[in-house]
């Protein structure tokens, strides 16, 4: 624990900071700026949106995968690189002894944990002094408007900004996410989250200048409200928000989804989504914050083809026929991830999430998981612990008939939630044409749906239908066909 200098000051909050391991150096920060405004100019050539250097993650709260912190304590040089992680957010329910475990576990081996309610510490020199070599600063959640309070304005925020300056990274989940935007959604000093717009609180970091930054969209049924509340009638901002376990890796302008699901696009320049206000992109596609458009989607850096797979489902366009789902993900990237003659959801859930369908065989994965008591009875706990793989969203369990309705999209988060090296359970172990493969499908004869697993090519296939007569095996074949291009 470092000394507060402000400690033995009447009526003043005492700040907590605990270092991992010491850290030299008592001279204040150097070569900080003031915070990036909305519309500052960019030098000749320079980034207009993104950070000028260093990398930004924006992240959509929830579990993250293993992938999120390794590439954030990558982008901050290593595991020895000094982090910060900023906790503020929390407020009441912050330990301090706890914070930064994350980043520990993940491998980062000197973290600072940075925490102030008092501004005064936060102007301090001798405070901000702790991480004036700082590769890194990792905003957790909570709410927003307490990092504000806290920090804006302060050297503390000049700080941060200086991390970036240096070639670092600064990332956050959840209110972390957001403060790193310009203007500042669901800043309300408040706990409910339906205040979107508050006038005191409008103001984030602004690492992404003109960007409006929401988050657990899917989760928590947000997806309408960046549009309705602000990007309709603010069509400078762009506005972008990714659901839990989601990030926006940003250098520069040029950003890439990674994680387990989608993000999306508010007053871009390419089509929206039909139907919706906004653009999805999903892990792999890598987007211009300051054309607002489209760099490219991780199918096209692959054999497979979108017209390929829509004519394999061509049919369930027809809502009649009981629609089709089907993801296909690659080395941690969603090559395809779409929806055929399911409806519109409510607050524009993705079709693809939606638990419209029967799992029948494919629920066997899922089953495997669960630990009934000792009397053979499933408790709803087991459930919790099994939907908790991954963090699955929507898919749902009939204690009565023992089966599952999910979607593909939560049977990919479990896919991903689960440990590299645990065992298939569920799935029948076979090869094809060389590749060794794990399968199961809807029906016995491989009919309805099918969950199919190439680990040696780091390939999913997951195809979810409503007609027992679809031959899933076929299709899940012949994506698997094109491509490996065999």
């Amino acid at each position: 624990m470092i000394a507060d200098p402000f400690a033995a000051a009447p009526r003043r909050r005492v700040a907590l900071l605990l270092l991992s391991i010491a850290v030299s150096g008592t001279a204040a920060c150097a070569g900080a700026v003031p915070r990036a405004m909305s519309g500052t100019a960019a030098p000749s050539g320079g980034p207009t949106v993104g950070p000028r250097t260093g990398t930004v993650m924006v992240v959509g709260g929830g579990a993250m995968g293993p992938e999120v912190l390794a590439q954030f304590i990558a982008a901050a040089g290593g595991p020895d690189a000094l982090i910060v992680d900023v906790p503020t957010a929390g407020g009441d329910s912050i330990d301090i002894a706890a914070s930064g475990r994350l980043l520990r576990n993940a491998g980062a081996r000197n973290v600072v944990v940075y925490h102030t309610t008092s501004r005064a510490v936060a102007d301090a020199d001798s405070f901000v002094a702790t991480i004036a070599n700082a590769r890194g600063v990792w905003f957790d959640g909570g709410r927003q408007f307490r990092l504000v309070k806290s920090y804006a304005g302060t050297k503390s925020e000049r700080a941060f900004q200086a991390v970036l300056d240096r070639g670092g990274v600064v990332g956050g989940s959840s209110a972390g996410a957001s403060i790193l935007g310009d203007y500042l959604v669901r800043g309300a000093p408040s706990n409910d989250n339906r205040l979107f717009n508050h006038p005191e609180f409008l103001k984030g970091f602004a690492y992404l200048r003109g960007v409006a930054i929401d988050q657990h969209v899917v989760m928590r049924d947000r997806l309408p409200d960046l549009h309705d509340s602000l990007t309709a009638r603010r069509p400078d901002l762009l506005g972008i928000s990714e659901d839990e376990g989601t990030v926006w890796v940003v250098r520069g302008d040029s950003a890439e989804i990674i994680g387990r699901n989608k993000a999306f696009v508010y007053n871009g320049r390419d089509a929206n989504d039909a139907g919706k206000p906004f653009l999805t992109l999903r892990p792999g596609d890598r987007y211009n914050l300051a054309t607002r458009r489209v760099i490219s989607r991780a199918i096209a850096a692959t054999p497979l083809t979108p017209a390929f797979v829509d004519g394999l489902f061509a049919s369930y366009r027809e809502p009649s026929r009981g629609g089709a789902t089907v993801l296909v993900a690659q080395d941690g990237k969603v090559l395809v991830n779409h929806a055929y003659g399911v409806p519109l959801q409510p607050r524009f859930t993705p079709e693809t999430g939606a638990s419209a369908f029967t799992l029948g065989g494919l629920g066997a994965v899922l089953n495997a998981a669960l630990a009934p008591d000792s009397t053979g009875r499933i408790s709803a706990a087991s459930v919790r612990r099994v939907t908790a793989v991954g963090a699955m969203q929507r898919v749902a369990y009939d204690s009565v008939n023992r089966s599952w309705r999910g979607s593909v999209d939560d049977l990919y988060r479990f896919d991903q939630g689960r440990a590299p090296a645990a065992e298939p359970k569920g799935f029948e172990i076979d090869t094809d044409r060389g590749d060794a493969v794990q399968r199961v499908f809807g029906t016995g004869d491989g009919r309805r749906g099918a969950w199919v697993r190439y680990p040696g090519r780091k390939t999913t296939i997951i195809i979810l239908t409503g007609d027992d007569q679809f031959d899933a095996k076929a299709a899940a074949g012949q994506i698997a066909d094109r491509l490996f291009a065999r």
